[in-house]
């Protein structure tokens, strides 16, 4: 497998799949490079169910094995919300300072102790044959910062101190980030289930 279709219209993912698998010479495209295809409807209530969704329009309207990614930010002290609606938590417009600021609002007042939570990347497999498609989940632990910091990524990241370091995800440079999200751990599982993937880096 020397190029995959990602599944995903955000720029940010589409930017971290292709640091991801650069590496192993494995050319990636998106949705963005398929503006016909129609945006899917995410009516699963679980990241699995809607990665799955993704995964298998895709893979169908392209004939292309697909990737799809559904993850978001699962804080401990609300119960897991942003969870599954992490992109269209302010609104229905995705606006990542708007999702922000809701959960910094109501997370006002929680002492550090109680502002733990997680990334959660789930990634689907999906075959344009009868191949059964491949689930595989990572995640990232932290907590939530008392404001936004830094200027890199995207999403929840100017908010996210990931367990064992000082500053937010948007304060860390691509390759360190990319080290330790939660995509990537996702992604490296999905190498191990997937032989295609498991090459070498190059």
């Amino acid at each position: 497998m020397n190029e995959v279709i990602i599944a995903t219209k955000n720029e940010g993912k589409a930017r971290e799949f292709v640091q991801m698998f650069e590496p192993y010479g494995i050319v990636v495209k998106t949705l963005i490079d398929y503006p016909e295809l129609p945006d899917v409807e995410e009516t699963g209530e679980t990241f699995a169910e809607n990665a799955l969704l993704k995964a298998e329009s895709a893979a169908r309207l392209t004939g292309r094995p697909a990737i799809a990614d559904d993850s978001g930010i699962v804080i401990d002290a609300l119960d897991g919300r942003p969870g599954v609606y992490s992109a269209r938590y302010a609104g229905l417009e995705k606006d990542d300072k708007a999702n922000n600021r809701k959960v910094l609002e109501e997370l006002d007042g929680v002492e550090e102790e109680k502002r733990s939570a997680r990334f959660t990347c789930v990634l689907a497999v999906s075959f344009p044959d009868n191949r059964e498609p491949i689930i595989v989940e990572g995640a990232c632990e932290g907590r939530i910062a008392y404001e936004d910091q830094g200027v890199n990524g995207f999403g929840y990241d100017p908010l996210f101190i990931p367990d064992g370091f000082d500053g937010t995800m948007a304060q860390m440079k691509a390759a360190e980030k990319n080290a330790i999200s939660h995509r990537a751990i996702a992604l490296q599982k999905l190498r191990a289930a997937l032989p295609e993937l498991a090459g070498e880096p190059k």
